[in-house]
């Protein structure tokens, strides 16, 4: 599991969840629910991450574990 820091907030222009990962740039996600877009911000990391190391680019260590609600 990765211990990237995740922003989750609601969009009121689409109606969805945003999630945001500061860490990783371009990094994001969304869904219709705050659960969906926390998994699919996972999902994101992952593919951002194995992008990354396809590619040879560097992946910036976590800074820490925190629960961010929003």
């Amino acid at each position: 599991m990765y211990k990237y820091e995740i922003i989750i907030y609601w969009d009121t222009q689409d109606n969805v969840y945003i999630a945001e990962v500061p860490e990783l740039a371009g990094c994001s996600a969304h869904g219709n629910t705050y659960d969906e877009a926390l998994k699919n911000a996972k999902d994101a990391i992952k593919l951002w991450i194995d992008t990354a190391n396809e590619f040879g680019d560097p992946v910036p260590e976590p800074r820490g574990h925190r629960l961010m609600f929003a």
